[in-house]
């Protein structure tokens, strides 16, 4: 898996289209209710130091299939909000998001120089799972503070500090899902 930064008008074109689907912008909030991201705000915001973000790829191929990102990057106070989204379904629920959101971490970390990462996540929301996996820890509710369809749902908010990340083991993740698909078969 590889950590790829926003730079060709293709992969911007790629990520926005991503970001724009139904299934994925209805989880999504980019400032004052903004869920859709086009390419040329995708590419704005690459481009700002209080954003950073990467698309991702599979082991076994260079074509991105996801993309995983920081908005409010704060380098004074240490701080980011993170967020990330699988592009290419056909690799949902492998645990892709889940790796390549460690590995992005680890690089959030070390080179920005980050202390603390938040996130949130909609109630009910399955990816709720790849934020455990990652560490990251509950710290409250916002109570009906996001709109789907025109129902009000909780925002669940989490946090991680840089001393209780820990990077996820591909080749281990690799091995799992290979047993996973011999017991299916």
């Amino acid at each position: 898996m590889k950590l790829l930064p926003l730079l060709s008008p293709e992969v911007l074109e790629l990520a926005a289209g991503w970001l724009a689907r139904k299934e994925n912008c209805q989880w999504l909030d980019f400032g004052n209710g903004r869920q859709i991201v086009t390419p040329a705000l995708l590419r704005i915001m690459a481009q700002r130091e209080t954003h950073f973000m990467r698309v991702y790829t599979w082991s076994h191929d260079e074509a991105p299939i996801g993309i995983v990102g920081l908005n409010s990057v704060d380098r004074s106070c240490g701080t980011a909000t993170l967020w990330a989204v699988a592009g290419e379904k056909s690799f949902s629920l492998r645990g892709y998001v889940s790796l390549a959101t460690s590995r992005f971490l680890t690089l959030a970390f070390r080179d920005l120089g980050l202390r603390a990462i938040n996130t949130w996540i909609v109630d009910r929301n399955p990816s709720l799972r790849s934020l455990q996996r990652l560490n990251f820890r509950f710290i409250g509710r916002q109570r009906q503070s996001h709109i789907i369809d025109g129902r009000p749902y909780d925002r669940l908010l989490f946090d991680l500090l840089a001393a209780e990340h820990r990077e996820l083991d591909e080749e281990r993740w690799r091995r799992i899902e290979r047993s996973s698909r011999e017991t299916v078969c």
